[in-house]
């Protein structure tokens, strides 16, 4: 496994170790940030806009998430990815509306889907030039979402 790789998996399954419920509370719903640093690094909502563009376009040229995202009001989808991605990352966004485990119900979505889901938007952020220390910052504050998002065992 390339190291790339093992500490993205790492940074995914982070929730999954957590043992203590103090822990589990902690990183049930990611932080924001106490700065914007990391909001800065991903390029603040020009670079945000730019990412999910590309992150779309690999979402549905994907074989395993085109049938999660074909069918859905993509610019719709952008645009929450966008906020979400701004909240998370110390910048000035509030997502707005239902919660994430909501969004993602009616969908069979296994921990192999989510997984290739990061993988994708890895891909993403590799083609964008976001730095590798950037990266595993934003997928630490994304991680704890998957006990929302899988729900098929």
């Amino acid at each position: 496994m390339k190291p790339k790789t093992f500490l993205c998996a790492c940074a995914v399954s982070l929730g999954v170790l957590t043992t203590t419920p103090a822990c589990a509370q902690a990183l049930y719903k990611p932080a924001v940030p106490a700065d914007d640093s990391l909001y800065r690094q991903l390029g603040g909502q020009p670079g945000l806009v730019r990412l999910m563009d590309d992150f779309m376009q690999r979402l549905l040229a994907d074989a395993r998430m085109r049938p999660f995202f074909k069918d859905v009001d993509q610019a719709h989808v952008k645009e929450q990815l966008v906020t979400q991605f701004c909240e998370v990352s110390g910048g000035p966004c509030k997502l707005q509306g239902p919660d994430m485990k909501q969004v993602h119900d009616g969908f069979d979505i296994d921990r192999a889907g989510f997984n290739a889901l990061v993988e994708v938007l890895q891909q993403a952020m590799d083609a964008q030039g976001i730095a590798f220390s950037a990266q595993n910052r934003l997928l630490a504050q994304l991680a704890p979402m998957h006990r929302d998002i899988v729900n098929v065992k």
